[in-house]
C-alpha cells in the first residue's frame, strides 16, 4: 500500500532560519506529545473516540453497500440534504474520488451511476436550481441529520418532500427518501418508522465533522461506485500508523504538535491548508470545519476559561500563488502553510512545442501540466522557506480510495491530538449552540426557550 507522507523540513533549523531545533522538537515537544497521546488513548479506551473505530466497521460498510445496491439503477440523481459535517465529508469524497465534473459526464461515462448533488446551505436560488434540474420521479433524497432536528436540513427536507409529492403523489413519495440519523430517537427516525422509509444509522459516539467514514459519507460514495473497502483500508492503515506514542513515528502527532507549537509559542495562529489539486479543494474545506470547530474553544479541560484555537484558511494551488502568496510571503508572520502535493494526478497534458523562437514560451514546450503544477508547489514552499516562513508538505502518490482514506484519517487524528495539546474538548461545539437556539426562537419554534433579542440600533443602520 502506497502511503501518504509528510515533509516538515521547512519547519526545522538549520533549513529554516529561526526554525525548530531538532533536539527541542524531539525533546521537550516530544514529551508534550507523549502526554497528549496518553490522554487520547485513555479517552479512546473510554469509548469517547468512536470515529477511530469506523474504518474497521466492516458491518457498516456491508450494510451501506447493500442499501446502495438495493436501489440499483432506479435513480438518475441522488440529492444529499445536510449541513456542516453532514455534508462536507460527502462533498470531499465526491470531488476527490469522482472528480469535480462528475455530474457533467454522460451516463455512459459514469458507468450508469447517478449524478450526485449536495445541498449544504438553504440558499433559495441553489435549492431551486437543483430541484429544477432533477426529475423527482428518478431522484433519491438522502436526508442527513444525527439529531433529526437540524433547522437547515429539516427545512430542505420539507421543501424536497413537497416537490416530490407534487409529482409522484403522497403514497409514492416515501420511495424517494432515505434517512441517515440516530436510530431510536429524533423526528427523522419517527417519520421513517411511521412511513417505512429506509434508514441508515449514525453511531452515537460519532459527531458530524468526524462522520466521513460512517454511513454519512459512505452512502453517497457507494451510490456512485466508490470502493468503500479500499477507502476504509486506507483509513485503517493510517490509524495504525498514528498509534505510536513516540512523536518521530506518529504522522498525526507531528502535524498536531507542529501546528500547536506554531500557534502557542511562535505567534502563528493562522494555519493554511493548500492542496495542489482541484479535486482536494473540498477536502480543505472539510478540514476547515474540523480544525476550527474542534479547537476554537473558551473552556479548558481543567475547568478554567481561556479562549484558544487556531484559524484555518483554505487555499488552492496554483491559483492562490497569484492571490494569497503575497500575503503569505510579506504579510504578518502569523501563518504556517501545509501543502498537499499529488505526484500522479491520474491524467496529464503535454505542453506543445510552439513559438519556439520566443524564449518566454519555448521553455515550456515538451513539459507537462503535472510537471508545472508540482513545480509550482515546490517553488512556493522554497520561496516561503527563504523568507523564514515555516511550511510542510503532505505527499500523496495519487488520488484514490486508499490515499484519500489515509489523508482524511490523519487530519482527523491530528485534530484529536491537537485538542489534547490545547487542553480542550475537540468533540463538542458549545459556541455553535447559541446560534441554533436563537434561530429556533426567531423562526417561531414553539418549544424554543425564551431569549431576549436586541433590536437594531437605528444609529448604526444605513
Amino acid at each position: 500500500m502506497e502511503e501518504v507522507g509528510l515533509d516538515f523540513g521547512n519547519f526545522m533549523a538549520p533549513g529554516l532560519e529561526g526554525g525548530l531545533d531538532p533536539k527541542f522538537f524531539f525533546g521537550d515537544m516530544s514529551k508534550a506529545f507523549e502526554k497528549a497521546h496518553a490522554f487520547v488513548q485513555a479517552e479512546r479506551a473510554l469509548g469517547a473516540l468512536g470515529f477511530m473505530d469506523l474504518p474497521y466497521a466492516s458491518d457498516t460498510v456491508y450494510q451501506v453497500q447493500q442499501v446502495a445496491n438495493s436501489f440499483g439503477q432506479s435513480f438518475k440523481d441522488v440529492v444529499i440534504l445536510g449541513v456542516g459535517g453532514s455534508a462536507l465529508g460527502a462533498k470531499a469524497l465526491k470531488e476527490a474520488l469522482l472528480g469535480p465534473y462528475w455530474n457533467e459526464r454522460s451516463e455512459e461515462e459514469r458507468d450508469g451511476f447517478p449524478r450526485l448533488h449536495i445541498i449544504d446551505n438553504p440558499d433559495p436560488l441553489t435549492v431551486n436550481r437543483i430541484l429544477e434540474r432533477v426529475n423527482p420521479e428518478r431522484a433519491l433524497f438522502n436526508v442527513v441529520s444525527k439529531s433529526g432536528k437540524t433547522t437547515e436540513t429539516m427545512a430542505q427536507y420539507l421543501v424536497a418532500r413537497e416537490r416530490v409529492e407534487s409529482i409522484v403523489g403522497t403514497e409514492r413519495a416515501r420511495e424517494h427518501f432515505l434517512f441517515t440519523t440516530t436510530l431510536g430517537a429524533g423526528v427523522l427516525y419517527r417519520i421513517g418508522e411511521a412511513e417505512g422509509i429506509p434508514m441508515l444509522s449514525i453511531p452515537e459516539k460519532v459527531g458530524g465533522r468526524f462522520s466521513v467514514f460512517s454511513s454519512v459519507g459512505l452512502f453517497p460514495a457507494a451510490m456512485c461506485g466508490v470502493d468503500l473497502s479500499a477507502l476504509c483500508r486506507g483509513a485503517a492503515k493510517m490509524e495504525e500508523r498514528c498509534r505510536d506514542g513516540q512523536l518521530s513515528k506518529n504522522l498525526a502527532g507531528i502535524i498536531a504538535t507542529l501546528l500547536w507549537h506554531a500557534d502557542e509559542e511562535q505567534g502563528r495562529p493562522i494555519h493554511v491548508l493548500m492542496p495542489y489539486s482541484d479535486r482536494l479543494k473540498s477536502t480543505a474545506l472539510w478540514f476547515q470545519q474540523l480544525w476550527a470547530e474542534s479547537l476554537g474553544k473558551a473552556h479548558q479541560l481543567d475547568g478554567t476559561t481561556q479562549s484558544t484555537g487556531p484559524t484555518p484558511v483554505v487555499a488552492l494551488g496554483s491559483s492562490d500563488q497569484h492571490s494569497l502568496l503575497q500575503l503569505l510571503m510579506e504579510g504578518p508572520d502569523d501563518k504556517v502553510v501545509v501543502f498537499v502535493h499529488v505526484q500522479d494526478h491520474g491524467q496529464d497534458v503535454v505542453i506543445p512545442n510552439a513559438h519556439v523562437d520566443m524564449p518566454e514560451l519555448a521553455y515550456l514546450g515538451g513539459s507537462s501540466l503535472t510537471e508545472l503544477i508540482n513545480t509550482g508547489q515546490r517553488a512556493t514552499a522554497e520561496a516561503l522557506r527563504l523568507v523564514g516562513r515555516p511550511n510542510a508538505v503532505l505527499h500523496l502518490p495519487q488520488i484514490d480510495e486508499i490515499t484519500v482514506g489515509q489523508l482524511l484519517a490523519v487530519l482527523q487524528i491530528a485534530t484529536i491530538y491537537a485538542g489534547a495539546l490545547y487542553r480542550v474538548n475537540p468533540l463538542d461545539q458549545p459556541g455553535v449552540e447559541l446560534s441554533k437556539r436563537l434561530t429556533h426562537r426567531l423562526m417561531g419554534h414553539e418549544g424554543a426557550e425564551h431569549l431576549e433579542l436586541q433590536s437594531s440600533d437605528p444609529r448604526w443602520t444605513l
